[in-house]
């Protein structure tokens, strides 16, 4: 049971799916997803590309995070707090993708599931338990709604505490209420085109402000709609045809409602190559079908029965 309350805002400075691919997809078992169109691409008419007014330092970095490493890198610098142990890092990103998930469609915004999360829900609707941050998508007119209209708002989020969370939590018991809070943050770079010196590749973070961890946020632009018509892309160089992302599907992820790309399946071979889906050992954790579940690799067996 979940729940969200928006705080007043505050301003801030065709490849073909080959045979053996779609065996592995019945066998392992990708998440339940609608066919039913959702949506068209947004209009662009209005872009916000280009606009004039205050215009930052492109090349300045606007977000910052807790460190270079690879570790405090999936910390937002002003919300860090300590790293999040591994025991407890998988129930932090779960609140932070469904309320962000949530909230989105509760504004209106239309946005789906990217990259390593996308890649996620094709093994079992859950996030990969070796990932330390979230990618989420959308169209650069829903970013510039998101901008205009709740850039800086502070968002609470309430869900109840179940038994199985309650075992890494000593804090609370089961059924207790818990609220969380969250910073949607627009970067005001995201209106130019260009890369840049790549020091602000991602559009917006969906923040969660206890931790410093985050959804990173970027928006897909037809950049050259006169002579790439239907080409779509951000500022890290991942392109796609209108037809690859829209209409979005609806599925599930995490327990709550979600969108992906029409074409979710040649999108994720593209960026991760077919071992993506069939690999069954991947940093540190080994598949089990029978559950589908990723499970760490050398944990002892009281940690293994909590997930088998």
């Amino acid at each position: 049971m979940n729940s969200s309350m928006l705080r007043l805002p505050r301003a801030l400075p065709t490849l073909p799916f080959c045979l053996v691919l779609l065996i592995s997809s019945l066998l392992l078992g990708v998440a339940a997803i609608s066919r039913t169109s959702s949506s068209n691409p947004p209009r662009q008419e209005n872009s916000p590309l280009g606009r004039s007014g205050y215009r930052p330092d492109f090349d300045e970095k606007y977000f910052h995070e807790a460190g270079n490493t690879l570790e405090l890198s999936h910390y937002d610098g002003r919300y860090f707090r300590g790293e999040v142990p591994y025991e407890a890092h998988r129930d932090v990103l779960t609140q932070l993708i469904r309320s962000y998930l949530s909230v989105t469609a509760s504004l209106g915004a239309e946005t789906w599931l990217a990259h390593g999360t996308l890649l996620g829900w094709w093994w079992n609707g859950h996030i990969m338990p070796w990932d330390y941050d979230l990618d989420a998508q959308v169209s650069i007119a829903t970013l510039d709604f998101m901008s205009q209209n709740f850039n800086g708002t502070f968002h609470e989020w309430k869900y109840v505490l179940d038994s199985e969370e309650d075992a890494d939590n000593e804090a609370y018991g089961e059924g207790d209420v818990i609220t969380k809070t969250y910073l949607l943050d627009v970067n005001p770079n995201y209106i130019e085109v260009d890369r840049g010196q790549g020091n602000n590749v991602i559009d917006a973070r969906w923040i969660d402000v206890d931790t410093g961890m985050y959804v990173d946020i970027t928006a897909l632009v037809e950049r050259d709609p006169n002579t790439m018509p239907g080409v779509w892309s951000c500022k890290n160089f991942h392109y796609y045809r209108t037809r690859d992302i829209w209409p979005l599907r609806d599925t599930t992820f995490e327990g709550v409602g979600a969108k992906i790309p029409f074409e979710f399946e040649n999108i994720l071979i593209a960026e991760y190559g077919h071992k993506s889906m069939v690999v069954t050992e991947w940093e540190g954790h080994r598949w089990y079908p029978d559950i589908k579940e990723w499970v760490k690799i050398g944990w002892n067996d009281t940690e293994t029965e909590k997930v088998l």
